[in-house]
């Protein structure tokens, strides 16, 4: 299994310029369209996806406005690539009915199409995933067993009772480890 290295967090402009490009290809919307959505020089906006400049405040919320989304979302360091919540992990609350608790493992979007799965998966070759369209995210509650799964340059081990979360929109993977291993796979789409 590959080994988990702990990678720098990109800069602020490299941030801002990763997530310019992918809410405009989103929209499906060229440079030259953005820049005239949010009132703002074809050069600036060029500059900003090359990931050289310093934008102001002012024209953050522009570019926000004009993508249809919040300022955060063009600045905030993205969530891992790979999230795992142990079986013993993650934020949980009791029931006063005996034997029941809930422990949130994601809060989705407003908007997001969600396909739920129970997976039945024997040992063997992996299966391996083409990329799904852009945003795409899986959630995977290993019910019994053993897998390893996520994208296929850093996949994780679980065990039943883990859960993880990857990004789908990059080549991904699921290889059982033990015989009837099952789980729940939640795919979102944006």
């Amino acid at each position: 299994m590959p080994s988990s290295s702990p990678v720098a967090p990109p800069s602020p402009i490299g941030l801002l310029s990763a997530s310019l490009r992918r809410e405009r290809e989103r929209m499906g919307l060229s440079i030259s369209e953005l820049a005239k959505r949010a009132g703002i020089a074809k050069s600036t906006l060029s500059q900003l996806e090359a990931g050289v400049g310093n934008p102001s405040l002012e024209t953050l919320w522009t570019l926000a406005m004009a993508l249809d989304v919040q300022v955060t979302r063009l600045i905030a360091q993205p969530k891992t690539r790979v999230q795992v919540i142990r079986a013993n992990e993650g934020a949980t609350v009791a029931s006063e009915q005996a034997h029941y608790a809930a422990t949130l493992l994601a809060v989705c979007p407003i908007g997001v199409q969600r396909d739920l799965y129970r997976l039945a998966v024997e040992p063997g070759a992996p299966r391996l995933s083409e990329p799904h369209p852009p945003g795409t995210i899986e959630h995977v509650v290993l019910c019994r067993g053993r897998a390893q799964l996520g994208p296929t340059d850093h996949p994780v081990e679980l065990s039943a009772g883990d859960y993880a979360s990857y990004s789908a929109d990059q080549p991904h993977t699921f290889e059982a480890l033990e015989a009837g291993t099952t789980a729940i796979m939640l795919i979102e789409h944006t």
